[in-house]
This record gives C-alpha cells, sequence and structure tokens, in this order.
C-alpha cells in the first residue's frame, strides 16, 4: 500500500535553515490501533460481584466486548533531521500512535516500520519509586545500551540538567511529578536517539527547564535523529519542530509546516 509523505522540500524548522536529509526513519503505513474493553457495552453496571455471580449461576458467556478504534488508518513518513509536532484533543489517539511507533503497542492491522529502536520518553515513562535519583539515573543510562564509564561521564551533566540538586540522593517516590518529568528528559536526552518520542514530557518543568529542553531537542535534530514531540504546549511545538501532524479521532486530520497545521487546529477549536 502506498504510504502518503508529507511535501517536505520546502519545510524548515523555525531555528535552522538546515536542509533535512531524505532518509527515511520512521514509515506509519495505514496503522490501526483497537483496544477491547470488556463489560462495557452497555454502559455502567452496578453491583458487580453480584452480576459476576449471577452470570456464573445463569452460565451466561463472558461479558461484552466495546471495541474503540484509537487509531484509525494512520500514515506518515518521518524522516532523518525532523522535529514533528503531534498535536490533538485529550483522547484523540496521539500517546497511542506514539506508542505503537515505540513497539509498545502492537497494530491491530498496518505496520509500523523504523530505522533502529525509537526511544519513549513520557510522563509516565518507568522509574523505579523506591530507588533514589541517582540509581535511576545509572540504570536508565545503562538501559539505553550506554556503558559504565560513559554513565558516569554523563552523570554529572544528567543531574545539572535535570536540576533536582540534593534530591538525586533520595527515593523517586519524595520527587514532585514536575522533578520526575525532568529527571526523566534529562537521563533520556544524555544520549543520541535515532528516534525519540516525547510525550509532554516537556509539560511539568518550569520555564528554564522548556527552554534547556527545546535546545536539547534541536541539538538531537542537528545529530540526525528523528524526534515527535506531543505537546499541548503551541509554543514549545514552534520553537522547536519543522513539522507538525494533527491527531483527530484517531485519524490523521493534517500533517504540514507547523504554521499552517498549528493555526486550523487553533481554529477548530474556537
Amino acid at each position: 500500500m502506498a504510504v502518503a509523505e508529507p511535501n517536505v522540500d520546502n519545510q524548515h524548522a523555525n531555528d535552522s535553515n538546515t536542509t533535512i536529509p531524505n532518509q527515511p526513519m520512521v514509515v506509519v503505513d495505514d496503522l490501526h490501533v483497537m483496544y477491547r474493553v470488556y463489560g462495557a457495552a452497555n454502559g455502567p453496571t452496578q453491583g458487580d460481584a453480584a452480576n459476576a455471580l449471577k452470570r456464573m449461576i445463569a452460565r451466561q458467556q463472558q461479558p461484552a466486548v466495546k471495541e474503540i478504534n484509537a487509531v484509525r488508518g494512520v500514515s506518515l513518513v518521518a524522516r532523518e533531521g525532523d522535529a514533528i509536532g503531534v498535536v490533538g484533543s485529550n483522547g484523540s489517539g496521539k500517546s497511542t500512535l506514539m506508542r505503537a511507533i515505540a513497539g509498545l503497542l502492537p497494530p491491530t492491522s498496518g505496520a509500523v516500520y523504523a530505522h533502529g529502536q525509537p526511544s519513549f520518553l513520557g510522563v509516565n515513562a518507568a522509574l523505579m519509586s523506591n530507588l533514589t535519583g541517582r540509581r535511576n539515573v545509572e540504570l536508565g543510562c545503562l538501559a539505553m545500551g550506554m556503558t559504565r564509564e560513559e554513565m558516569r561521564a554523563a552523570y554529572d551533566d544528567i543531574v545539572e540538567f535535570s536540576g533536582v540538586g540534593d534530591f538525586i540522593n533520595m527515593p523517586m517516590r519524595a520527587y514532585s511529578s514536575g522533578m520526575g518529568a525532568r529527571l526523566r528528559f534529562a537521563i533520556a536526552a544524555a544520549k543520541s536517539h535515532d528516534v525519540l518520542l516525547v510525550d509532554e514530557a516537556l509539560a511539568t518543568g518550569d520555564a528554564n527547564f522548556r527552554k534547556k529542553s527545546e535546545k536539547r531537542i534541536r541539538e538531537m535534530r542537528e545529530e540526525a535523529g528523528t524526534v515527535f514531540l506531543v505537546s499541548h504546549g503551541m509554543k514549545s511545538i514552534r520553537d522547536t519542530c519543522n513539522r507538525v501532524i494533527w491527531i483527530d479521532q484517531g485519524q490523521l486530520r493534517m500533517d504540514g509546516d507547523t504554521e499552517t497545521v498549528i493555526a486550523a487546529y487553533r481554529e477548530s477549536n474556537k
């Protein structure tokens, strides 16, 4: 099946005139992702235990299944050096699409092809709450494939970038959500990635952290990496991305240059 591609010949980052190389890094081909929710077809059920017992006694079949089409027929190509903003309302399928690209969710149909292993960074990315920030930095770096020597060399920069200060020696359960998100991003940013998917990880940082994060994303692009940035913050997308995709009810509604797509998205929400 042919994959629709955006016209990238005239696309440039807002802060750079660098020509984007042509090598495709991610190809999404007619992707569908469906969730199945059991026992949710006819509204809420009261007295769950009693109803379950009645089903057992009556030997009824398993509860009805409601199918939710979270991603419906999305096709796109991300190229080397692209920084792609991903916009859409809550529940539109943005995070599901990112997880499918990262290989964390299997397609119901269609396919995702990627150069290397995409790395997913979300606000709920796994860090171990009972371990200290220091230990999570060490484990996170090793999990990304860094050697112990590379991890030690990057450690001070990670801590400084995250801004968590003395909390680095405290268990992660003592961190605020913003501190945890900053440390997650700092760990991910310590290594160059072929494809990095960032899902709202900048939303909980202060203005200084967002500025540093946006600068790091631009550096990743210059290193020929490809970045997807899911955000409700249009300024972050404008300052970082050369292209935007708009996901609406699981479908790719628009794919184009940053200003054009943001303007259309905002107009639809008036």
